[in-house]
């Protein structure tokens, strides 16, 4: 449109920005401006002022969410982030909304899942340890039914059949409570570095799970997974450890 759509677009803006996240996919529905107006700039004052609102000072502050550009993106971030009601209760999310801190139980393994899972799409999401792995320190995907706790120090994630999962303390594969070969497949793979991003990877339309370590394609880890609602997560046996997992959108290959 001409100069005339510049101030409702600009007034459309102020008004959006008091909205919630639901009240906006709402919005956006109305028509092709509304629409626009919202998804055209993903860094706009409607953006801005809803992660001023719902994300930790912390987590904006901080580098945290360095590798999600906007502020749509951080948003979105929040929303998919470690559950508070869906993971041990030997666990706890610090007020960041991102890092998962695991109290000094003992005989105990703890796991989280994220609040939203994907039954179809190409996801990305980055994951890592901000403390000592342990002898188990699994990242990977589960469905609801995966447990999130269990007794011992063991690799809860893939433990079953409702869970796949990395152990990057001896880099194997789990799944259905065996082990599906090492990971990535290379001699001498590199140990994983506390602090260290791992990106992982959810194809639902090939139906497979895939690593990234600092941008190095690691390769597919499990091809042929099911048709049902998988979620983010991750299990771990050290006290005092911390897990911080950001959900990136799309892989940025496709």
């Amino acid at each position: 449109g001409g100069p005339g759509w510049r101030l409702p677009g600009r007034g459309l803006e102020l008004v959006f920005s008091y909205l919630e996240l639901r009240e906006l996919r709402s919005c956006a529905l109305v028509c092709k401006l509304w629409h626009r107006v919202l998804h055209g700039d993903e860094n706009s004052e409607v953006w801005r002022s809803l992660a001023a609102r719902c994300l930790a000072e912390e987590a904006l502050r901080t580098d945290i969410l360095c590798n999600v550009p906007t502020y749509k993106g951080k948003v979105r971030a929040f929303h998919h982030a470690f559950s508070t009601n869906d993971c041990s209760r030997n666990v706890y999310i610090k007020k960041n909304g991102f890092t998962l801190h695991r109290n000094p139980i003992a005989q105990s393994t703890d796991g989280a899942r994220t609040k939203i899972g994907f039954s179809e799409g190409r996801h990305a999401w980055e994951v890592w340890w901000e403390g000592p792995l342990g002898t188990v320190a699994v990242i990977g995907i589960a469905t609801k039914r995966a447990a999130m706790q269990c007794q011992g120090y063991v690799a809860l994630l893939g433990s079953d059949d409702q869970s796949w999962g990395w152990n990057l303390v001896d880099n194997n594969l789990l799944h259905n409570g065996e082990v599906n070969g090492s990971f990535p497949q290379c001699n001498n793979a590199p140990k994983y570095q506390i602090g260290e991003r791992i990106r992982v990877i959810l194809d639902m339309e090939d139906k497979t799970l895939a690593f990234e370590r600092g941008y190095e394609f690691l390769g597919v880890a499990f091809r042929g997974l099911p048709k049902v609602c998988l979620y983010p997560a991750v299990s771990a046996v050290y006290g005092n450890t911390e897990v911080t997992l950001v959900y990136l959108g799309k892989p940025l290959d496709g």
